[in-house]
């Protein structure tokens, strides 16, 4: 499956998108679900990783290359870039902890109404009620 997940800087999970099958590509997932116009209408700038790359507006990805090759500027975007995205792995990590969405085998409108039950519980349980 693929489920695209918007978190804030203080990698919280603010959002998952509806699932699509699992040969779906990030970036045509984030374009059907309007994640890229949505963000760059807003002004809201965005990290993603390499699945991005051909994103435009405020969307950012990591410098392609190796690091040998990389200049010694784009080594410290690159590592910056890297920091950034470091705080919000939590949130990628807390949809990944919960071992119901590893063996799944049912439809995507299925899928994408537990992934709303699991963003549901994990509001509730951040908030304290």
């Amino acid at each position: 499956m693929n489920v695209q997940v918007i978190a804030d800087p203080f990698g919280r999970l603010l959002w998952a998108s509806p699932a699509l099958p699992g040969a779906v590509h990030d970036i045509r997932a984030a374009r059907e679900h309007g994640i890229i116009e949505a963000l760059d209408q807003a002004h809201v700038p965005c990290w993603a990783d390499k699945g991005y790359q051909g994103a435009s507006g405020t969307v950012r990805m990591p410098i392609r290359g190796r690091w040998e090759a990389l200049s010694t500027g784009q080594q410290a975007v690159k590592r910056s870039q890297a920091k950034i995205r470091a705080l919000v792995e939590p949130a990628i990590a807390t949809l990944k902890t919960w071992r119901l969405l590893r063996k799944l085998r049912c439809s995507t409108t299925r899928i994408t109404g537990i992934v709303q039950a699991i963003l549901t519980l994990h509001h509730a349980s951040s908030t304290g009620g």
